[in-house]
């Protein structure tokens, strides 16, 4: 797993950042939303005005910590990018991606 972006947190939850890849590299925020239903996302990602992700907030089973789970996804992508953006030191938040 690696990183690729780092976030801070601002007021009323909103993170902004920078999200960046071999091919990308974005400004990003990941703003926190009303869920529509239960399994609606409670974050939707925006980077140029557009949206191009959605978070769903999680608990990790052995500490409870929370962090975000998400999914970003564009038309330029072969595949959906699957991350979690979970808290690091002084303040940052880490968006580590997975396959």
């Amino acid at each position: 797993m690696a990183q690729i972006g780092s976030f801070t947190r601002g007021d009323g939850g909103v993170y902004n950042g920078e999200i960046r890849t071999l091919t990308l590299r974005v400004k990003a925020s990941i703003r926190p939303v009303e869920r529509e239903h239960d399994k609606a996302p409670d974050h939707r990602v925006i980077a140029g005005g557009v949206e191009f992700g959605a978070g769903w907030t999680k608990a990790a089973r052995e500490t409870g910590a929370e962090y975000l789970s998400l999914k970003l996804d564009d038309p330029s992508f072969p595949a959906p990018i699957y991350a979690t953006l979970t808290q690091g030191d002084d303040g940052e938040h880490k968006l580590i991606w997975s396959r």
